[in-house]
C-alpha cells in the first residue's frame, strides 16, 4: 500500500485513479494495527491500487472525509465514495465489495 502524505496528493489521486481503496489509521490504534496487514494482503488480488493514510499525520483528511473513528476502509470509483467500513471491518463483506468494484472496472 502506498501512503497518502497530504490532502492535496489525495485530491490528485481521486482524479487519476478509476478505482481505489483507502485505509485510514491513526497512532496508538491496536485495531488499526491488527486490521492493516489483513487488508494489505488483499491488494494483490485487485487491479486497482490500495492506499493508506495516518490521520494523526494528515488531520485534514479526517475533516474532509468526515471520519470520526479509526480504522476506516473506504472504496472509491471515479472519484466518488462507494463504500465505507468503520472500526470493526468484516473481511468477508469487504472482499465482496472489492469483487463488485473489480467487476465494475472490467
Amino acid at each position: 500500500m502506498n501512503e497518502v502524505k497530504s490532502f492535496e496528493s489525495w485530491q490528485e489521486l481521486l482524479t487519476q485513479q478509476e478505482a481505489m481503496l483507502l485505509f485510514v489509521k491513526t497512532d496508538h490504534c491496536s485495531v488499526c494495527d491488527g486490521l492493516y496487514p489483513q487488508v494489505e494482503r488483499l491488494a494483490d488480488g485487485y487491479p486497482f491500487p490500495f492506499f493508506y493514510v495516518n490521520v494523526a499525520q494528515v488531520p485534514e483528511m479526517a475533516g474532509q472525509l468526515s471520519l470520526f473513528t479509526a480504522p476506516v476502509v473506504l472504496l472509491f470509483r471515479q472519484g466518488k465514495e462507494l463504500t465505507r467500513f468503520a472500526r470493526f471491518v468484516p473481511m468477508e463483506q469487504l472482499r465482496k465489495r472489492l469483487d463488485e468494484l473489480k467487476e465494475a472496472c472490467e
